[in-house]
């Protein structure tokens, strides 16, 4: 495994289509020496010729992986590996060992890739979640979940796990993520590890499986990508790394749409107060992938409900003293409302006052009603009120992110009130009557500490 892991290190730089079987190719003798003193200066762009070339051999590296007999850098570049690779192939099919590709031998290496990809279920994806194309061998792992950082897949067993994510982080280098991903989980055994100036990799041995980590930072944006399997499983899943090595592009060219925000280490929410024992009404979004929720002044708090359809969370304070519950009904709101919160503390110069900002309400012909604009960051969870004070929902702000540093406005949604009622009662939280009620005394900070 190390030699394998030793010989992925470096990004190929065809691009993940290279990981696909291509038309045979029968790779050109090397040019004599005399010749190779005359070659071009290497600033200066390949011939169509040699592009071509290269893809044929990138082609052949890939095919020959597939069928498990090279285990070198899927580059292009012909090398003594690549060399190797071709003569083990020839003498387990039964051929004169050249070192050379005949037409019909490149065609059965083709298909022997094909049929090991097919075997696999190996496909290209781009995932919505983090914004990263990768190949993944979909009928290996065919359950898929998503969480706050990213996109996981697995087997029914558990034995095989592929985990992409990102994460934002304007501290992070290559060097310092490399060593943390050496470190957690805790009891790692590192076999192999590389760092380069625009990625690295780390793999050995977690537990009883191994384990492979690749990484890059574009940025202040980390996004890696995991595998773990079982020793069991090495047969199948070491050509099967190494393509995904190869496929690998955690930022793909091109605008990323629907792509949500990288999770930051502390990220801050709203909540609105709408229990005498300590329940609060959060954005259910904030507060995923929480190793800890805080509540300043009150401690920490614990995640109970959700509601997925319009992304509200509950949270419950033990022990909370002092708390005042907002007045929620079913009036229907206004067309305009304040929105009541507390913003991210860099907004406020690190301070902790409620703010208030105006809002329109405008009808969508889907789902919950917007607001416009957008309220602030830290303002998702707060709370909406109408011109005479009463409760009219909840403020959620559903930020518009595209892959890169370029970002379009955050946009914001109005979760109504009585939307809200329903769901309190349907979690058995009793709430106060619409006759009373300040929201500004009513909201609190949540902080989500996700590393």
């Amino acid at each position: 495994m190390r030699s394998m892991l030793a010989a992925t290190v470096v990004m190929f730089v065809a691009g993940p289509v290279a990981a696909q079987t291509s038309a045979p190719a029968v790779p050109p003798a090397a040019a004599p020496a005399a010749k190779q003193k005359q070659a071009a200066p290497v600033a200066r762009p390949p011939a169509p010729a040699d592009a071509a070339a290269v893809a044929e051999r990138t082609a052949l590296q890939s095919d020959l992986v597939w069928a498990g007999d090279y285990n070198g850098v899927i580059s292009g570049e012909a090398n003594e590996r690549m060399t190797a690779s071709i003569r083990a192939f020839q003498k387990n099919n039964g051929g004169k060992i050249t070192g050379t590709l005949s037409a019909p031998e490149r065609a059965l290496l083709a298909d022997a890739a094909k049929k090991q990809q097919d075997n696999v279920g190996w496909k290209i994806v781009s995932d919505i979640a983090t914004g990263v194309r990768l190949g993944v061998p979909l009928k290996l792992v065919p359950q898929i979940s998503t969480n706050a950082e990213g996109t996981r897949w697995a087997s029914t067993t558990g034995t095989i796990q592929i985990q992409v994510s990102r994460r934002k982080d304007a501290a992070a280098t290559i060097a310092t993520v490399a060593e943390r991903e050496k470190k957690e989980p805790a009891g790692r055994r590192i076999d192999y590890a590389a760092v380069r100036p625009d990625f690295f990799v780390v793999s050995g041995m977690q537990g009883l499986k191994k384990f492979y980590v690749r990484g890059q930072i574009k940025d202040g944006e980390v996004r890696l990508m995991t595998v773990l399997y079982d020793q069991a499983t090495e047969g199948t899943m070491e050509p099967v790394v190494i393509a995904m090595s190869s496929a690998f592009t955690p930022f793909p060219a091109g605008v990323q749409a629907g792509v949500p925000p990288p999770r930051k280490n502390v990220e801050y929410a709203t909540g609105v107060v709408v229990s005498v024992d300590g329940v609060v009404l959060t954005d259910r979004l904030m507060v995923d992938g929480c190793q800890s929720i805080v509540v300043p002044g009150y401690g920490h708090a614990e995640r109970f409900a959700e509601d997925r359809l319009h992304d509200l969370a509950l949270l419950r304070l033990y022990g909370a003293r002092g708390l005042v519950p907002i007045a929620i009904g079913a009036k229907p709101a206004a067309p305009s409302v304040d929105i009541v919160g507390i913003a991210d503390p860099q907004d406020q110069s690190g301070g902790a006052a409620v703010s208030v900002a105006k809002a329109q309400i405008a009808p969508a012909a889907s789902g919950d009603p917007k607001l416009s604009p957008a309220p602030g960051s830290g303002l998702s969870g707060a709370a909406a009120r109408d011109g005479s004070g009463h409760f009219a929902g909840i403020a959620l702000l559903k930020p518009a992110v595209v892959a890169g540093p370029a970002s379009s406005a955050a946009q914001a949604v109005l979760v109504p009130s009585d939307v809200v009622s329903e769901f309190l009662k349907h979690n058995s939280v009793a709430v106060s009557a619409l006759s009373g009620g300040d929201a500004t005394a009513s909201v609190v900070r949540v902080i989500c500490v996700t590393k």
